[in-house]
Protein backbone atom coordinates (compact mmCIF):
# COMPACT_ATOMS: atom_id res chain seq x y z
CA UNK A 1 0.00 0.00 0.00
CA UNK A 2 1.32 3.46 -0.88
CA UNK A 3 1.14 6.57 1.32
CA UNK A 4 -1.38 8.09 -1.09
CA UNK A 5 -3.80 5.25 -0.28
CA UNK A 6 -3.34 5.95 3.42
CA UNK A 7 -4.35 9.55 2.75
CA UNK A 8 -7.49 8.34 0.98
CA UNK A 9 -8.69 6.72 4.18
CA UNK A 10 -8.59 9.93 6.17
CA UNK A 11 -8.67 12.92 3.82
CA UNK A 12 -11.90 14.87 4.34
CA UNK A 13 -14.07 16.18 1.54
CA UNK A 14 -12.03 18.18 -0.95
CA UNK A 15 -14.12 21.30 -0.39
CA UNK A 16 -13.13 21.34 3.30
CA UNK A 17 -9.43 21.27 2.50
CA UNK A 18 -9.89 23.89 -0.22
CA UNK A 19 -11.70 26.17 2.24
CA UNK A 20 -8.90 25.78 4.81
CA UNK A 21 -6.23 26.58 2.21
CA UNK A 22 -8.18 29.61 0.92
CA UNK A 23 -8.56 30.99 4.44
CA UNK A 24 -4.84 30.50 5.11
CA UNK A 25 -3.92 32.14 1.79
CA UNK A 26 -6.07 35.20 2.57
CA UNK A 27 -4.46 35.31 6.01
CA UNK A 28 -1.03 35.32 4.32
CA UNK A 29 -2.09 38.17 2.04
CA UNK A 30 -3.27 40.12 5.07
CA UNK A 31 0.12 39.53 6.69
CA UNK A 32 1.88 40.74 3.53
CA UNK A 33 -0.17 43.94 3.55
CA UNK A 34 0.93 45.03 7.03
CA UNK A 35 4.56 45.97 6.18
CA UNK A 36 3.25 47.98 3.22
CA UNK A 37 0.86 49.87 5.52
CA UNK A 38 3.72 50.44 7.97
CA UNK A 39 5.72 52.01 5.17
CA UNK A 40 2.82 54.29 4.23
CA UNK A 41 2.42 55.29 7.86
CA UNK A 42 6.13 56.11 8.11
CA UNK A 43 5.87 58.34 5.04
CA UNK A 44 2.80 60.08 6.45
CA UNK A 45 4.52 60.71 9.78
CA UNK A 46 7.66 62.09 8.13
CA UNK A 47 5.54 64.43 5.98
CA UNK A 48 3.24 65.45 8.86
CA UNK A 49 2.74 69.28 9.06
CA UNK A 50 1.27 69.40 12.61
CA UNK A 51 -2.23 70.31 11.39
CA UNK A 52 -3.62 67.60 9.09
CA UNK A 53 -4.20 64.25 10.83
CA UNK A 54 -6.51 62.91 8.14
CA UNK A 55 -3.87 60.87 6.26
CA UNK A 56 -2.50 59.29 9.44
CA UNK A 57 -6.04 58.66 10.77
CA UNK A 58 -7.06 56.97 7.53
CA UNK A 59 -3.96 54.71 7.53
CA UNK A 60 -4.50 53.73 11.18
CA UNK A 61 -8.18 52.95 10.58
CA UNK A 62 -7.23 50.83 7.57
CA UNK A 63 -4.61 49.04 9.65
CA UNK A 64 -7.17 48.41 12.40
CA UNK A 65 -9.56 46.94 9.84
CA UNK A 66 -6.77 44.72 8.50
CA UNK A 67 -5.98 43.54 12.04
CA UNK A 68 -9.64 42.64 12.61
CA UNK A 69 -9.78 40.76 9.31
CA UNK A 70 -6.53 38.91 10.01
CA UNK A 71 -7.56 37.79 13.49
CA UNK A 72 -10.98 36.73 12.22
CA UNK A 73 -9.23 34.62 9.62
CA UNK A 74 -6.93 33.21 12.31
CA UNK A 75 -9.95 32.15 14.39
CA UNK A 76 -11.65 30.62 11.36
CA UNK A 77 -8.55 28.74 10.20
CA UNK A 78 -7.81 27.36 13.66
CA UNK A 79 -11.38 26.19 14.13
CA UNK A 80 -11.50 24.58 10.69
CA UNK A 81 -8.13 22.90 11.14
CA UNK A 82 -8.99 21.69 14.64
CA UNK A 83 -12.43 20.29 13.78
CA UNK A 84 -11.13 18.76 10.55
CA UNK A 85 -8.28 17.16 12.48
CA UNK A 86 -10.76 15.61 14.90
CA UNK A 87 -12.81 14.21 12.00
CA UNK A 88 -9.73 12.84 10.26
CA UNK A 89 -8.43 11.25 13.45
CA UNK A 90 -11.82 9.63 14.08
CA UNK A 91 -12.00 8.39 10.49
CA UNK A 92 -8.51 6.89 10.65
CA UNK A 93 -9.22 5.24 14.02
CA UNK A 94 -12.38 3.75 12.53
CA UNK A 95 -10.46 2.50 9.49
CA UNK A 96 -7.80 0.93 11.74
CA UNK A 97 -10.41 -0.70 13.96
CA UNK A 98 -12.34 -2.01 10.95
CA UNK A 99 -9.12 -3.55 9.62
CA UNK A 100 -8.44 -5.14 13.00
CA UNK A 101 -11.77 -6.93 12.78
CA UNK A 102 -10.74 -8.72 9.58
CA UNK A 103 -7.25 -9.66 10.75
CA UNK A 104 -6.75 -13.42 11.26
CA UNK A 105 -6.43 -14.71 14.81
CA UNK A 106 -2.73 -15.41 14.28
CA UNK A 107 -1.99 -11.73 13.76
CA UNK A 108 -2.98 -10.93 17.35
CA UNK A 109 -1.13 -13.96 18.72
CA UNK A 110 2.12 -12.73 17.19
CA UNK A 111 1.97 -9.13 18.46
CA UNK A 112 1.75 -7.26 21.71
CA UNK A 113 -1.58 -5.67 22.47
CA UNK A 114 0.16 -2.35 23.13
CA UNK A 115 1.60 -2.35 19.61
CA UNK A 116 -1.90 -2.62 18.17
CA UNK A 117 -3.35 -0.05 20.56
CA UNK A 118 -0.64 2.47 19.66
CA UNK A 119 -1.91 2.40 16.07
CA UNK A 120 -5.29 3.63 17.32
CA UNK A 121 -3.81 6.32 19.55
CA UNK A 122 -0.45 7.95 18.88
CA UNK A 123 -0.02 6.90 15.22
CA UNK A 124 -3.50 7.97 14.17
CA UNK A 125 -3.02 11.28 15.98
CA UNK A 126 0.38 11.88 14.37
CA UNK A 127 -0.98 11.40 10.84
CA UNK A 128 -4.07 13.60 11.31
CA UNK A 129 -1.96 16.35 12.94
CA UNK A 130 0.51 16.19 10.07
CA UNK A 131 -2.15 16.66 7.42
CA UNK A 132 -4.22 19.35 9.14
CA UNK A 133 -1.50 21.29 10.99
CA UNK A 134 1.43 20.81 8.62
CA UNK A 135 0.50 19.79 5.10
CA UNK A 136 -2.24 22.38 4.52
CA UNK A 137 0.03 25.15 5.84
CA UNK A 138 2.74 24.59 3.22
CA UNK A 139 1.03 26.60 0.47
CA UNK A 140 0.32 29.66 2.69
CA UNK A 141 3.91 29.53 3.98
CA UNK A 142 5.18 29.42 0.41
CA UNK A 143 2.92 32.36 -0.56
CA UNK A 144 4.16 34.40 2.39
CA UNK A 145 7.78 33.72 1.50
CA UNK A 146 7.41 34.39 -2.24
CA UNK A 147 5.29 37.50 -1.65
CA UNK A 148 7.72 38.97 0.87
CA UNK A 149 10.69 38.16 -1.37
CA UNK A 150 9.05 39.76 -4.41
CA UNK A 151 8.24 42.98 -2.59
CA UNK A 152 11.75 43.10 -1.10
CA UNK A 153 13.16 42.91 -4.64
CA UNK A 154 11.00 45.88 -5.58
CA UNK A 155 12.38 47.82 -2.63
CA UNK A 156 16.06 46.71 -2.60
CA UNK A 157 17.25 43.98 -4.94
CA UNK A 158 20.60 43.43 -3.22
CA UNK A 159 19.06 42.92 0.21
CA UNK A 160 16.48 40.51 -1.23
CA UNK A 161 19.14 38.41 -2.97
CA UNK A 162 21.28 38.20 0.18
CA UNK A 163 18.17 37.07 2.07
CA UNK A 164 17.66 34.30 -0.51
CA UNK A 165 21.32 33.22 -0.22
CA UNK A 166 20.88 32.70 3.53
CA UNK A 167 18.26 29.98 3.01
CA UNK A 168 20.72 27.07 2.46
CA UNK A 169 22.17 27.70 5.94
CA UNK A 170 18.68 27.34 7.44
CA UNK A 171 18.02 24.06 5.65
CA UNK A 172 21.40 22.59 6.61
CA UNK A 173 20.67 23.39 10.25
CA UNK A 174 17.24 21.75 9.97
CA UNK A 175 18.78 18.65 8.40
CA UNK A 176 21.51 18.29 11.03
CA UNK A 177 19.21 18.72 14.02
CA UNK A 178 16.10 17.14 12.50
CA UNK A 179 17.76 13.82 11.64
CA UNK A 180 17.77 12.97 15.36
CA UNK A 181 14.00 13.30 15.66
CA UNK A 182 12.91 10.29 13.59
CA UNK A 183 14.75 7.50 15.51
CA UNK A 184 13.65 9.05 18.80
CA UNK A 185 10.05 9.06 17.60
CA UNK A 186 10.35 5.39 16.58
CA UNK A 187 11.77 4.44 19.99
CA UNK A 188 9.03 6.44 21.71
CA UNK A 189 6.30 4.48 19.94
CA UNK A 190 7.94 1.18 20.87
CA UNK A 191 8.27 2.26 24.50
CA UNK A 192 4.66 3.44 24.54
CA UNK A 193 3.35 0.13 23.17
CA UNK A 194 5.40 -1.79 25.75
CA UNK A 195 3.96 0.31 28.57
CA UNK A 196 0.38 -0.21 27.38
CA UNK A 197 0.95 -3.94 26.94
CA UNK A 198 2.41 -4.18 30.44
CA UNK A 199 -0.56 -2.38 32.00
CA UNK A 200 -3.09 -4.46 30.07
CA UNK A 201 -1.36 -7.68 31.08
CA UNK A 202 -1.18 -6.67 34.74
CA UNK A 203 -4.86 -5.74 34.86
CA UNK A 204 -5.64 -9.31 33.84
CA UNK A 205 -3.24 -10.69 36.45
CA UNK A 206 -4.44 -8.73 39.49
CA UNK A 207 -5.50 -11.88 41.46
CA UNK A 208 -2.14 -13.56 40.71
CA UNK A 209 -0.20 -10.41 41.61
CA UNK A 210 -1.94 -10.18 44.96
CA UNK A 211 -1.69 -13.89 45.73
CA UNK A 212 2.10 -13.75 45.23
CA UNK A 213 2.44 -10.33 46.95
CA UNK A 214 4.05 -8.82 43.85
CA UNK A 215 2.42 -5.39 44.15
CA UNK A 216 5.65 -3.57 44.96
CA UNK A 217 7.67 -5.48 42.36
CA UNK A 218 5.09 -4.81 39.62
CA UNK A 219 5.05 -1.13 40.59
CA UNK A 220 8.83 -1.08 40.16
CA UNK A 221 8.57 -2.79 36.77
CA UNK A 222 5.99 -0.23 35.67
CA UNK A 223 8.23 2.54 37.00
CA UNK A 224 11.12 1.35 34.83
CA UNK A 225 9.00 1.40 31.69
CA UNK A 226 7.41 4.70 32.65
CA UNK A 227 10.83 6.27 33.23
CA UNK A 228 12.07 5.02 29.86
CA UNK A 229 9.03 6.54 28.14
CA UNK A 230 9.49 9.83 30.00
CA UNK A 231 13.18 9.95 29.04
CA UNK A 232 12.39 9.39 25.38
CA UNK A 233 9.65 12.04 25.55
CA UNK A 234 12.13 14.55 26.96
CA UNK A 235 14.67 13.68 24.27
CA UNK A 236 11.98 14.20 21.64
CA UNK A 237 10.98 17.53 23.17
CA UNK A 238 14.65 18.56 23.42
CA UNK A 239 15.33 17.83 19.75
CA UNK A 240 12.26 19.74 18.65
CA UNK A 241 12.93 22.56 21.11
CA UNK A 242 16.49 22.95 19.81
CA UNK A 243 15.42 22.94 16.17
CA UNK A 244 13.06 25.93 16.19
CA UNK A 245 15.26 28.30 18.28
CA UNK A 246 18.34 27.33 16.24
CA UNK A 247 16.56 28.38 13.09
CA UNK A 248 15.31 31.44 14.93
CA UNK A 249 18.87 32.46 15.87
CA UNK A 250 20.04 32.05 12.30
CA UNK A 251 17.02 33.96 11.00
CA UNK A 252 17.56 36.75 13.54
CA UNK A 253 21.24 37.06 12.68
CA UNK A 254 20.38 37.18 9.02
CA UNK A 255 17.73 39.81 9.72
CA UNK A 256 20.25 42.04 11.49
CA UNK A 257 22.65 41.62 8.57
CA UNK A 258 19.94 42.71 6.15
CA UNK A 259 19.06 45.65 8.40
CA UNK A 260 22.71 46.78 8.43
CA UNK A 261 22.91 46.62 4.66
CA UNK A 262 19.59 48.43 4.33
CA UNK A 263 20.75 51.22 6.64
CA UNK A 264 23.86 51.67 4.50
CA UNK A 265 21.67 51.87 1.39
CA UNK A 266 19.44 54.45 3.08
CA UNK A 267 22.51 56.50 4.06
CA UNK A 268 23.56 56.43 0.40
CA UNK A 269 20.10 57.60 -0.65
CA UNK A 270 19.21 54.38 -2.46
CA UNK A 271 16.05 53.81 -0.38
CA UNK A 272 13.86 56.01 1.79
CA UNK A 273 13.21 55.68 5.51
CA UNK A 274 9.73 54.33 4.71
CA UNK A 275 11.31 51.85 2.33
CA UNK A 276 13.73 50.72 5.07
CA UNK A 277 10.86 50.18 7.52
CA UNK A 278 8.92 48.12 4.97
CA UNK A 279 12.09 46.23 4.00
CA UNK A 280 12.77 45.32 7.63
CA UNK A 281 9.21 44.17 8.23
CA UNK A 282 9.16 42.06 5.06
CA UNK A 283 12.48 40.50 6.05
CA UNK A 284 10.94 39.65 9.42
CA UNK A 285 7.93 38.22 7.60
CA UNK A 286 10.26 35.97 5.57
CA UNK A 287 11.54 34.40 8.79
CA UNK A 288 8.00 33.17 9.56
CA UNK A 289 7.97 30.60 6.72
CA UNK A 290 11.56 29.59 7.54
CA UNK A 291 10.67 28.98 11.20
CA UNK A 292 7.51 27.25 10.05
CA UNK A 293 9.57 24.92 7.87
CA UNK A 294 11.54 23.87 10.95
CA UNK A 295 8.29 22.70 12.56
CA UNK A 296 7.25 21.08 9.28
CA UNK A 297 10.49 19.08 9.17
CA UNK A 298 9.96 17.76 12.69
CA UNK A 299 6.34 16.87 11.95
CA UNK A 300 7.37 15.07 8.76
CA UNK A 301 9.83 12.88 10.67
CA UNK A 302 7.20 11.90 13.25
CA UNK A 303 4.56 11.33 10.58
CA UNK A 304 6.90 9.14 8.51
CA UNK A 305 7.39 6.73 11.39
CA UNK A 306 3.64 6.58 12.08
CA UNK A 307 2.86 6.17 8.38
CA UNK A 308 5.33 3.28 8.02
CA UNK A 309 3.67 1.40 10.89
CA UNK A 310 0.17 2.05 9.57
CA UNK A 311 1.11 0.99 6.05
CA UNK A 312 2.59 -2.26 7.37
CA UNK A 313 -0.62 -2.83 9.30
CA UNK A 314 -2.90 -2.18 6.32
CA UNK A 315 -0.70 -4.42 4.16
CA UNK A 316 -1.28 -7.37 6.50
CA UNK A 317 -3.32 -10.04 4.76
CA UNK A 318 -6.90 -9.92 5.98
CA UNK A 319 -9.42 -12.72 6.17
CA UNK A 320 -11.50 -13.18 2.98
CA UNK A 321 -14.24 -10.61 2.58
CA UNK A 322 -17.80 -11.84 3.08
CA UNK A 323 -18.88 -10.48 -0.29
CA UNK A 324 -16.28 -12.44 -2.24
CA UNK A 325 -17.46 -15.98 -1.47
CA UNK A 326 -20.82 -17.79 -1.45
CA UNK A 327 -22.31 -18.99 1.84
CA UNK A 328 -22.58 -22.59 2.93
CA UNK A 329 -25.98 -24.09 2.12
CA UNK A 330 -28.14 -26.79 3.69
CA UNK A 331 -26.00 -27.85 6.66
CA UNK A 332 -26.96 -31.09 8.44
CA UNK A 333 -23.40 -31.19 9.80
CA UNK A 334 -21.23 -33.75 8.01
CA UNK A 335 -17.54 -32.83 8.57
CA UNK A 336 -14.59 -34.27 6.68
CA UNK A 337 -10.92 -33.49 7.28
CA UNK A 338 -9.23 -34.73 4.09
CA UNK A 339 -5.43 -35.23 4.24
CA UNK A 340 -5.02 -32.04 6.23
CA UNK A 341 -1.52 -30.78 7.05
CA UNK A 342 -0.77 -27.67 9.06
CA UNK A 343 2.17 -25.88 10.65
CA UNK A 344 2.45 -22.64 12.57
CA UNK A 345 4.87 -20.05 11.10
CA UNK A 346 8.47 -20.97 11.86
CA UNK A 347 7.56 -24.30 13.47
CA UNK A 348 7.56 -27.96 12.53
CA UNK A 349 4.27 -29.39 11.14
CA UNK A 350 1.70 -30.12 13.83
CA UNK A 351 -0.60 -32.01 11.45
CA UNK A 352 0.39 -34.22 8.54
CA UNK A 353 -2.13 -35.86 6.18
CA UNK A 354 -4.79 -35.97 8.88
CA UNK A 355 -8.10 -37.61 7.86
CA UNK A 356 -11.31 -37.72 9.88
CA UNK A 357 -14.98 -38.13 8.90
CA UNK A 358 -17.78 -37.09 11.29
CA UNK A 359 -21.31 -37.99 10.28
CA UNK A 360 -24.30 -35.66 10.77
CA UNK A 361 -25.76 -35.89 14.28
CA UNK A 362 -22.74 -37.80 15.58
CA UNK A 363 -21.01 -36.85 18.82
CA UNK A 364 -17.29 -37.53 18.95
CA UNK A 365 -14.77 -36.90 21.70
CA UNK A 366 -11.21 -35.88 20.98
CA UNK A 367 -8.81 -36.75 23.76
CA UNK A 368 -5.07 -36.90 24.15
CA UNK A 369 -2.10 -35.17 25.71
CA UNK A 370 -1.59 -31.43 25.61
CA UNK A 371 0.01 -30.42 22.35
CA UNK A 372 -1.77 -33.05 20.30
CA UNK A 373 -3.45 -30.29 18.26
CA UNK A 374 -7.04 -30.97 19.32
CA UNK A 375 -7.79 -27.25 19.59
CA UNK A 376 -5.83 -26.60 16.38
CA UNK A 377 -8.32 -28.84 14.54
CA UNK A 378 -11.17 -26.66 15.76
CA UNK A 379 -9.33 -23.50 14.71
CA UNK A 380 -8.94 -24.97 11.25
CA UNK A 381 -12.61 -25.97 11.17
CA UNK A 382 -13.66 -22.40 12.01
CA UNK A 383 -11.04 -20.98 9.65
CA UNK A 384 -9.14 -19.08 12.31
CA UNK A 385 -6.26 -20.53 10.27
CA UNK A 386 -6.06 -22.40 6.97
CA UNK A 387 -4.34 -25.77 6.36
CA UNK A 388 -1.09 -25.79 4.43
CA UNK A 389 -2.44 -28.70 2.39
CA UNK A 390 -5.54 -30.86 2.18
CA UNK A 391 -9.04 -29.53 2.69
CA UNK A 392 -11.88 -29.43 5.20
CA UNK A 393 -15.45 -29.97 4.00
CA UNK A 394 -18.81 -29.42 5.61
CA UNK A 395 -21.42 -31.45 3.72
CA UNK A 396 -19.02 -31.87 0.79
CA UNK A 397 -18.49 -28.11 0.60
CA UNK A 398 -14.87 -27.00 0.85
CA UNK A 399 -14.91 -24.34 3.56
CA UNK A 400 -12.04 -22.45 1.90
CA UNK A 401 -14.47 -21.64 -0.93
CA UNK A 402 -17.24 -20.22 1.25
CA UNK A 403 -17.83 -17.13 3.34
CA UNK A 404 -16.47 -16.94 6.86
CA UNK A 405 -19.78 -15.70 8.27
CA UNK A 406 -21.66 -18.76 7.05
CA UNK A 407 -18.94 -21.14 8.29
CA UNK A 408 -18.71 -19.62 11.74
CA UNK A 409 -22.45 -19.16 11.89
CA UNK A 410 -22.85 -22.92 11.48
CA UNK A 411 -20.47 -23.70 14.36
CA UNK A 412 -21.01 -22.98 18.03
CA UNK A 413 -17.87 -22.93 20.20
CA UNK A 414 -17.80 -23.25 23.98
CA UNK A 415 -14.15 -22.80 24.94
CA UNK A 416 -12.26 -23.62 28.10
CA UNK A 417 -11.13 -20.01 28.46
CA UNK A 418 -14.44 -18.22 28.60
CA UNK A 419 -14.38 -14.65 27.26
CA UNK A 420 -17.17 -12.43 28.53
CA UNK A 421 -18.13 -8.77 28.31
CA UNK A 422 -18.11 -6.38 31.24
CA UNK A 423 -21.88 -6.10 30.99
CA UNK A 424 -25.03 -7.75 32.19
CA UNK A 425 -25.79 -11.47 32.09
CA UNK A 426 -28.43 -10.87 29.40
CA UNK A 427 -26.01 -8.86 27.25
CA UNK A 428 -23.47 -11.68 27.39
CA UNK A 429 -25.99 -14.38 26.45
CA UNK A 430 -27.30 -12.27 23.56
CA UNK A 431 -23.82 -11.29 22.35
CA UNK A 432 -24.11 -13.26 19.11
CA UNK A 433 -27.80 -12.52 18.59
CA UNK A 434 -28.32 -8.84 19.34
CA UNK A 435 -32.01 -8.93 18.45
CA UNK A 436 -32.84 -11.88 20.70
CA UNK A 437 -35.95 -11.46 22.83
CA UNK A 438 -35.99 -11.80 26.61
CA UNK A 439 -37.82 -15.12 26.29
CA UNK A 440 -35.19 -16.46 23.89
CA UNK A 441 -32.41 -15.42 26.26
CA UNK A 442 -34.12 -17.13 29.19
CA UNK A 443 -34.77 -20.30 27.19
CA UNK A 444 -31.09 -20.50 26.18
CA UNK A 445 -30.09 -20.04 29.83
CA UNK A 446 -32.47 -22.82 30.90
CA UNK A 447 -31.09 -25.14 28.22
CA UNK A 448 -27.55 -24.46 29.51
CA UNK A 449 -28.58 -25.04 33.13
CA UNK A 450 -27.85 -21.41 33.99
CA UNK A 451 -31.33 -20.02 34.67
CA UNK A 452 -31.47 -21.06 38.32
CA UNK A 453 -28.26 -19.37 39.47
CA UNK A 454 -28.97 -16.31 37.29
CA UNK A 455 -32.30 -15.70 39.05
CA UNK A 456 -30.46 -15.86 42.37
CA UNK A 457 -28.09 -13.04 41.38
CA UNK A 458 -28.84 -9.58 42.90
CA UNK A 459 -30.44 -8.22 39.71
CA UNK A 460 -31.08 -11.46 37.85
CA UNK A 461 -30.41 -11.19 34.15
CA UNK A 462 -29.52 -7.49 34.57
CA UNK A 463 -26.65 -8.24 36.97
CA UNK A 464 -23.30 -6.80 35.86
CA UNK A 465 -20.63 -9.50 35.90
CA UNK A 466 -17.42 -7.41 35.70
CA UNK A 467 -14.39 -7.81 33.47
CA UNK A 468 -14.32 -11.35 32.04
CA UNK A 469 -17.15 -12.30 34.41
CA UNK A 470 -14.99 -11.83 37.50
CA UNK A 471 -18.11 -11.72 39.74
CA UNK A 472 -19.11 -15.22 38.68
CA UNK A 473 -17.58 -18.59 39.45
CA UNK A 474 -15.75 -20.52 36.75
CA UNK A 475 -18.65 -22.93 36.31
CA UNK A 476 -21.15 -20.08 36.06
CA UNK A 477 -19.06 -18.39 33.39
CA UNK A 478 -18.97 -21.56 31.31
CA UNK A 479 -22.73 -21.99 31.58
CA UNK A 480 -23.18 -18.39 30.39
CA UNK A 481 -20.85 -19.22 27.49
CA UNK A 482 -22.88 -22.33 26.66
CA UNK A 483 -26.14 -20.35 26.79
CA UNK A 484 -24.63 -17.77 24.45
CA UNK A 485 -23.75 -20.52 21.98
CA UNK A 486 -27.11 -22.28 22.26
CA UNK A 487 -28.96 -19.04 21.53
CA UNK A 488 -27.09 -19.08 18.22
CA UNK A 489 -28.61 -22.56 17.62
CA UNK A 490 -25.78 -23.94 15.43
CA UNK A 491 -25.98 -27.31 13.67
CA UNK A 492 -22.37 -28.02 14.72
CA UNK A 493 -21.31 -27.67 18.35
CA UNK A 494 -17.75 -27.69 19.67
CA UNK A 495 -17.17 -28.13 23.41
CA UNK A 496 -13.49 -27.38 24.06
CA UNK A 497 -12.81 -28.48 27.66
CA UNK A 498 -16.23 -27.04 28.47
CA UNK A 499 -16.38 -28.76 31.89
CA UNK A 500 -12.83 -27.88 32.94
CA UNK A 501 -14.00 -25.28 35.47
CA UNK A 502 -16.73 -27.48 36.98
CA UNK A 503 -16.53 -29.67 40.06
CA UNK A 504 -17.64 -33.35 39.70
CA UNK A 505 -21.19 -32.57 40.79
CA UNK A 506 -21.44 -29.63 38.46
CA UNK A 507 -19.94 -31.65 35.64
CA UNK A 508 -22.49 -34.44 36.16
CA UNK A 509 -25.30 -31.88 36.10
CA UNK A 510 -23.81 -30.27 33.00
CA UNK A 511 -23.63 -33.62 31.21
CA UNK A 512 -27.21 -34.41 32.16
CA UNK A 513 -28.39 -31.14 30.60
CA UNK A 514 -26.24 -31.79 27.53
CA UNK A 515 -27.89 -35.09 26.66
CA UNK A 516 -30.87 -33.34 25.14
CA UNK A 517 -28.83 -30.44 23.75
CA UNK A 518 -26.59 -32.69 21.71
CA UNK A 519 -29.43 -34.49 19.99
CA UNK A 520 -29.67 -33.77 16.27
CA UNK A 521 -26.42 -31.80 16.26
CA UNK A 522 -22.97 -32.73 15.11
CA UNK A 523 -20.87 -32.39 18.26
CA UNK A 524 -17.12 -32.37 18.83
CA UNK A 525 -16.05 -32.63 22.46
CA UNK A 526 -12.45 -31.89 23.39
CA UNK A 527 -11.79 -33.22 26.87
CA UNK A 528 -9.34 -34.90 29.20
CA UNK A 529 -12.03 -35.92 31.66
CA UNK A 530 -13.67 -39.33 31.62
CA UNK A 531 -17.13 -37.99 32.44
CA UNK A 532 -17.19 -36.01 29.21
CA UNK A 533 -16.42 -39.12 27.20
CA UNK A 534 -19.78 -40.61 28.27
CA UNK A 535 -21.53 -38.23 25.89
CA UNK A 536 -19.64 -39.45 22.83
CA UNK A 537 -20.62 -41.96 20.17
CA UNK A 538 -16.93 -42.30 19.34
CA UNK A 539 -13.76 -41.46 21.20
CA UNK A 540 -10.72 -40.46 19.16
CA UNK A 541 -7.37 -40.35 20.85
CA UNK A 542 -5.00 -37.87 19.29
CA UNK A 543 -1.28 -38.64 19.28
CA UNK A 544 1.61 -36.67 17.90
CA UNK A 545 4.71 -38.82 17.51
CA UNK A 546 7.53 -37.10 15.65
CA UNK A 547 5.31 -34.04 15.06
CA UNK A 548 2.92 -36.07 12.90
CA UNK A 549 -0.62 -36.47 14.26
CA UNK A 550 -2.35 -39.82 14.11
CA UNK A 551 -5.50 -41.18 15.67
CA UNK A 552 -7.06 -44.30 17.05
CA UNK A 553 -10.78 -44.85 17.26
CA UNK A 554 -13.03 -46.68 19.63
CA UNK A 555 -16.70 -46.80 20.46
CA UNK A 556 -18.25 -45.99 23.75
Amino acid sequence: MKFTRLLQYITPHRSTLVLIVVVLLIDSLAALAQPWIAGRLTTAVLEFDNSDFSAIRLILLGWLGLILVKNTLTFLSRYLIGSTGVDMNARLRQRIYDHMQVMPLGYFHERKAGETLSLLTSDAQAISNFITSTLVSLLPLALTFVGAFYIMIRIDTQVAMIAALLLPAYFIAMKLIGRKIRPIARDWIESWSQLISFVQENLGLVPVIKSFSRERLEAQRFGQRNTTLATLSKRQILAQSVLTPAIGVLAGAGLLLLLWIGINHMAQGEITVAGLVSLLLYAMLMTRPVSGLANVYGQIQRARGAAERLLRFFNEKAEPLETTMPPLTGIPGRIHFEDVSFSYPGREPTLQYFDLLIEPGETIALTGQNGSVKTTLMHLLMRFADPTSGRICIDEQDISQHSLDSIRGAIGLVAQHTLLLNGSVAENIAYGQNEASEDQIRQAAKSAGAHTFITELPEGYDTLIGDQGVRLSGGQRQRISLARTLLKDPPILVLDEATAMLDPEGEADFIEHCQELLAERTVIIITHRLAGLALADRVIEMRQPNNASSLSQGSE
